[in-house]
Order: structure tokens, then sequence, then C-alpha cells
């Protein structure tokens, strides 16, 4: 790096010229920081959002026959799920999403998370000390103002005048005055910095809507799982009783002599089974009020969520679908990812400035004394006015292998850029197809249920009369129970699947 002064006045205004020379030189420096103005231009290439092949749908829609492939027509299960499919309808998302679930309960636990969860919080700062950033990266478009003051007592050698003068005497001084600095921005360097600033606080409001969108769908998620786990429990509740029924049953039975004491020992044994579904439900349970409690920011053993049912969370049967062309819109990923790639289109531009020479202009007045004289006074007026250049000539090869690594960076946030917009395609089409067969399998799950409970009445009359014995009524309960069981299962993973397509489109209009 070399540094050349092209200007340089060091003068004191102790004659009547001055004046003169001073209206000269601040007509020439008004000159100097126009021209730099006006020629001034940004290096480095401009941002623009990048184009992707946006799909006319998300996914291929499966076919439909009124027969089948064989010529058989569809099945009662098939013709049912109808009643259980959920239908897309082109459009947006209300702001708060999760009221589509209509519940009150869960609609104060989000509002609940939204205000107090610590991760969001912290989100929010750090978009707080983004801007704040940006704000600081400004200031350097403008002239940096400061105000200078001193007193001290010093002595000169031989070296600051030569021999000619020498044995200069000690003094005191006092000085005060204003001094400016001005880098002129003629290659748009320090504008490409402020521009990537912005970018990267645009990074962080991604960010934090990305944290906003998975905090509301964490808090709908375990009051879903909060729910479920408490309608199985209640369905082995039930079969608790039904064995505790058929156990007091068999006893009688046996104690009059018509049955045996293996009927009574598989009466015991399958009540003793069944009561052991219990604690993995109670732990599942337990596990999903505890997330709520910390999505909320309350310690686990100090709040307890709302006792969530799937009955009270109304499951939506139309919902609205953004298309696919407003998806890297909608997406905070994606709008993240568009964010880093625009920071990195403004690094190549920061990278490209370096390489060019900088001007500096700078500026000083004010006053010196010495003791015992006043300073403040036409004599004692000092000023300068200095114009400097620092150019690159020999670096190693740093600020071009810099420049290079910030033109690979833009490739890669390129790519991963386009990758965030695929993959955002394929969770969209995942959660589609999901809530498709999510139909299906609540249709199917409800007529293995109904006819397992017909099962479960016929083996207790058949028990009744004498026909059958106990373990026929014990199985019976037994595909009932599985039966109830997949039936809640396929009912909360519906819930789920809904919530999951709600966050694959990025939420509501908020984002």
């Amino acid at each position: 790096m070399i540094a050349v002064n092209t200007l340089q006045w060091l003068e004191s205004d102790t004659g009547a010229s001055a004046p003169r020379r001073r209206c000269t030189t601040a007509r020439l420096l008004v000159t100097v920081l126009a021209a730099a103005g006006l020629g001034a231009c940004a290096v480095g290439p401009d941002f623009k959002r990048p184009e992707t092949a946006t799909p006319a749908a998300y996914r291929v829609p499966e076919e439909e026959s009124p027969v089948s492939a064989d010529g058989v027509a569809p099945s009662a299960s098939e013709s049912a799920a109808k009643a259980y499919a959920q239908r897309f309808i082109t459009g947006a998302a209300t702001d708060e999403w999760w009221t589509v679930f209509a519940s009150r309960d869960l609609d104060a636990v989000v509002r609940e998370a939204i205000a107090r969860n610590f991760t969001l919080a912290a989100a929010q700062a750090t978009v707080a000390e983004a801007r704040e950033l940006v704000k600081a990266e400004a200031g350097n478009l403008y002239p940096q103002l400061s105000l200078d003051g001193g007193a001290g007592r010093q002595k000169y050698g031989t070296q600051f005048l030569g021999p000619l003068v020498n044995n200069l005497p000690t003094f005191s001084y006092v000085s005060a005055g204003l001094a400016v600095q001005y880098q002129i921005d003629y290659t748009g360097g320090i504008a490409r910095s402020v521009e990537q600033r912005e970018a990267l606080a645009q990074y962080q409001r991604s960010e934090a809507d990305a944290t906003y969108l998975l905090l509301t769908g964490s808090v709908v998620a375990q009051a879903t799982q909060v729910a479920a786990a408490r309608a199985k429990m209640q369905a082995v509740a039930e079969l608790l009783a039904e064995d505790r029924s058929n156990l007091g049953l068999v006893r009688t039975a046996f104690a009059n002599g018509s049955v045996t004491r293996v009927d009574v020992l598989t009466a015991e044994s399958q009540l003793a089974t069944d009561e052991a579904l219990l604690p993995p439900l109670r732990q599942q349970l337990a596990a999903a009020r505890h997330a709520l409690a910390v999505l909320t920011a309350h310690a686990p053993g100090e709040w307890t969520p709302p006792d969530f049912s799937l009955s009270a969370l109304t499951l939506p049967m139309q919902l609205p679908v953004s298309l696919p062309s407003e998806l890297a819109h909608r997406r905070p990923d994606i709008l993240a990812a568009e964010a880093q790639l625009h920071a990195a289109t403004a690094a190549v531009g920061v990278a490209t400035a370096n390489l060019y020479p900088q001007i500096t202009l700078t500026a000083t007045g004010g006053w010196q004394s010495l003791p015992g004289q006043a300073l403040f006074t036409r004599s004692n007026a000092a000023w300068s006015l200095i114009s400097g250049i620092t150019a690159p000539l020999f670096d190693g090869g740093t600020l071009r292998a810099e420049r290079r690594a910030a033109v690979d960076e833009l490739r890669s946030s390129a790519a991963r850029y386009q990758e965030v917009v695929l993959e955002s395609f394929g969770q969209v089409a995942d959660a589609l197809d999901a809530l498709t067969h999510d139909g299906q399998l609540v249709a199917a799950q409800s007529n293995a249920l109904a006819s397992a409970t017909s099962n479960v009445e016929l083996a207790r009359e058949s028990y009744a009369v004498g026909n059958s014995g106990i373990l026929e009524v014990i199985d019976a309960q037994r595909r009932r129970l599985d039966a109830q069981v997949g039936f809640l299962h396929a009912e909360a993973q519906q819930h789920l699947d809904t919530t999951q397509l709600f966050l694959a489109l990025g939420g509501g209009d908020r984002l």
C-alpha cells in the first residue's frame, strides 16, 4: 500500500491574505466533494431476485376412477373416505392460522407462547441488533466530525527544523478545535457494505419469522399430542373396566363350577397385560405437557396446559393452499436464503471496491496558544485541509483472492437458494399427499372400529349363553382396542398433517 498526499495546507491565520486562502480552499473542497458525488458508482453486480422454475402444481394428482383396474366397483370404505377427505382451495391462510381448529384453549396457549417464549424473544432482539448495525454502517457514508482539544509541554530537537535552527526552547501549549474526515465513496464500496448489512438484517428478520412459525406449529403439534394421548388413555381405561367385569363374571362362573381355573387365569392375565398399556401413554401425555410448558416459558412443575381433546380441535375440511408461484414470497426459509444471496452479491461489490484506491479528505480548524495568552483570538487560529489517496500496489494477492472467494460464495448462495426452493415444493407436496391419505386411513379405521365393536357385542352374547368361552370375548375386545387406537392415531395424524401443511406453506399473511 502507498499513501500520497495530493493537497496539504498547514497555515496560521496571521495575515490579510488568510481569508482569501480560506475561501479558495473551501470552494475547492466543495468542488471536489460535488465531483465525487456526481461521479460515484457502485462496482460489482446488482442484486436481482433469482428466477426459479415454478411448477404449475405442487404434485401430480392421483387418478380417481369409479371402477378399479380389475373392474370392481369402489368398496364401502373407499366411498366413505370422501366424508373424511379435506378439500384444498386456492387462497392464503389468515395471520393466525391455528384459529382454523376453532379452539379457545389452543388460541390462548399459542398467544402465551408468542408473548413469553425465550427463543422468539432472542430472535426478535437479533433483528433489532441487525437493524442497528445497518445504521452504524450507513454512518460511514457521511463526514465524520470530531472535537479535539489538548494541553501539554514540548521541546523539539534539531531534526525538526534542521541544523540552522537549534536549541529551540521548551514550551507549553493549549489547543481546541474541530476535525472533519470524509472518505469519497466513488466506487460504491461503502454503499455496498450498507447494502450487505441491510440484506443481513432481512435475513435475521426472515429467521425470526421462521422461529415464529416453528413456535406456533410446535404448540399446535404438542396440543394435538396431549389430546391424542388422553383419548388413547380413555380407550384403555374403558378396556380395563371391561376386563375387570369379565374377570368378575369368570370368577362367579368358576365358583358355580361352569368354567375351569384356566379361564380365571386367562382373564387375570389379560387384565394385567392391558394395565401395562397405561404407563407408556401417561409418559407420552407428560412429555407433551412438559413441552408445552417449555414453549410457553414455564417450568413444567409450575404450569399445566389445558386438557385438550381431539373432539374440541375442529378439523378444517377446507384448507387454503397458495399458488406455487407465491411460495417463494411466503416461506421464511426461502426469504432467508434470498437475503443471504443478496448479502453475498453485495460482498462481491465490497471486495471489488477494495481493489481501487481510497480517497480521503481531512479538514481541521481551531485555535492554538501558549500559556498566558488568550486562546480564542484571530492570531491563534489554525486550520488544515488534507486530501489523501491510498492505492494497493502489492499485497501478495490477498485482495484479488478475497474477491474470488466472494464470487464463489455468491455461486454457493445461489445454489443453496435453489435447493431451499426445491425442498419447499417437496414439503408441500408431501403434506398434500399425506392429508389425502389421512382421509382414506381415518375412513378405513372408522369401518374397522365399527366392525370390531359389533364383534365384541356378538362375542359377549355368545359367552352369556354358553356358546363360546372367555377367550373369544377377550380376543374380540383386543381387536376393538387395536381398531380404536388405530382410529385415534389416524385422527391425530390428520390434525398433525394439517398443521404441517400450514407450516410448509409459510403460515399466514404475516410473513
